[in-house]
């Protein structure tokens, strides 16, 4: 009888340990500032801190931008910025089995994308919304390029660009990144974008299929309507707006961006990454 008692409690032990390695790893794969060991990582749990990148590092080397959500970040019009749009609604310190936060927001808050809904009437009606948005334009081989500093994007600004034929998605690095404005609570209304001109000019010139800028609007303050329709009006052209180029090189990446399936919305919320 002693053999095999000896080999359940073999069993037993060696089933507890590979538990406990599998944990560990679970936890040092979500979380990689944690420490190596499971048992240290809970006797020091208190002390880690997160760790909040913009580029991360190993096989391949990946550029966050898109912008973090915080009261600070600018919204459309407004000096207040975004203002406390989160709230812990059910709160572990008040005896809940679980934090549970709501957030209230615009869907064109931070870095968005675009629907035909939001400038035509009639799209929104028939449901063009951010969930009709095509994954296959909204991810793959994408052109950054820097946009002459002293300038909005014109139709001449846009020849002089000289993007080759082919390039669907192509990201403008303006001077609204130089200025930080995505950092600054207040709206600033003399941010760089296109010109109705330059996007009749892109619609009828080129390939491009993803047209990604810098701050709140693809297209400059005053001619915002009417340059939003233009690039809308065929379904096929998407905007993402408030894109964070800050310290990522002109050239080739791979464009990863991944809108909210918000039914019914014009704009949502999108997670946008580079990988070179």
């Amino acid at each position: 009888m002693t053999q095999p008692v000896n080999c359940h409690l073999f069993i037993i032990v060696t089933t507890l340990s590979f538990s406990l390695y599998l944990t560990t790893f679970a936890i040092n794969e979500a979380f990689p500032s944690l420490p190596t060991t499971f048992g240290v990582a809970m006797k020091h749990l208190d002390d880690v801190k997160p760790s909040h990148r913009e580029v991360y590092t190993g096989e391949m080397k990946i550029f966050d931008i898109s912008h973090r959500y915080t009261p600070e970040m600018p919204v459309w019009e407004s000096s207040k910025g975004l203002g406390e749009f989160m709230r812990l609604a059910v709160s572990m310190k008040n005896g809940s089995e679980a934090n549970i936060s709501e957030m209230k927001l615009s869907v064109h808050s931070g870095t968005h994308v675009d629907a035909p809904g939001h400038f035509h009437d009639q799209y929104f009606d028939s449901g063009f919304d951010t969930d009709s948005l095509d994954l296959q334009t909204l991810n793959g081989p994408a052109l950054l390029v820097d946009v002459p500093r002293d300038k909005n994007i014109t139709a001449e600004v846009m020849e002089s660009l000289r993007i080759p034929k082919g390039v669907r998605r192509v990201l403008f690095k303006t001077l609204n990144t130089d200025r930080r404005l995505m950092y600054k609570k207040e709206f600033d209304s003399s941010f760089v974008g296109f010109l109705t001109d330059g996007v009749k000019w892109l619609v009828e010139n080129t390939d491009i299929k993803l047209v990604g800028l810098d701050y709140l609007s693809f297209a400059a303050y005053d001619e915002a309507p009417e340059a939003h329709k233009v690039i809308l009006e065929q379904r096929d052209i998407i905007p993402v707006e408030s894109l964070k180029l800050d310290d990522v090189e002109v050239g080739m990446y791979s464009l990863h961006c991944l809108p909210m399936r918000l039914v019914g919305a014009e704009g949502a919320p999108t997670r946008c990454i580079l990988i070179k």
